[in-house]
């Protein structure tokens, strides 16, 4: 995804920036209650450590952009059993994971205060070749850039804004191999993971 110079963010943060680590993203299969047939759901487990020597607030915002631009946000359409699943597929190695409404707040300093979750997705596009997870709320640095579209005639407003508010936000483009058919069972490849302004 090409960057503007205006987008792109400083190499090192100018605000805090949480260390956060994320897997690749893996299916699920789980009947909802009251249905017979199971659904997929995709999903990336994170962990999220405050180690900017102060207490931040922590809100983090997780979607896919597919190539066909297709955007799906975490959580959306996502049954609290899906986050269960989840739990138990995990429990050995993450003995302490949270559905993200549990770990959303302030967020105290040190690795023993550290969280892990997971953003669901309901669907993603099977026609999609390659798609792009964006996280924000991992950092506090934004920025302002001038709308170019921008109508003086018509005044500020929420159609016309004067101004955008990008944050930085981590990129982590994947691609699916095969096509549309063996993409079912495919394992998403990683192709890099940056950060941006978004």
């Amino acid at each position: 995804m090409a960057q503007s110079p205006s987008a792109m963010p400083a190499p090192v943060s100018s605000s805090w920036q949480l260390d956060v680590t994320f897997s690749d993203p893996q299916r699920i299969e789980v009947t909802l209650p009251g249905e017979s047939e199971p659904r997929t759901f995709w999903y990336l487990l994170y962990t999220v450590v405050n180690n900017t020597g102060r207490d931040v607030g922590f809100f983090p915002s997780v979607s896919i952009v597919t190539d066909t631009l297709t955007t799906v946000q975490a959580g959306d359409n996502v049954h609290p059993s899906v986050y269960d699943a989840i739990k138990a597929r995990h429990e050995k190695e993450h003995p302490f994971f949270a559905p993200p409404a549990k770990v959303t707040g302030t967020l105290l300093q040190g690795s023993s205060n550290s969280r892990t979750t997971a953003a669901v997705f309901a669907s993603l596009d099977p026609a999609a070749d390659e798609f792009t997870v964006f996280a924000s709320g991992f950092s506090g640095e934004i920025r302002r850039v001038p709308n170019p579209s921008y109508d003086p005639k018509r005044g500020n407003s929420e159609e016309n804004p004067q101004s955008f508010i990008l944050r930085r936000t981590l990129a982590i483009v994947y691609r699916l191999p095969g096509d549309q058919d063996s993409r079912k069972l495919a394992i998403p490849v990683r192709q890099r993971r940056e950060w941006v302004m978004r």
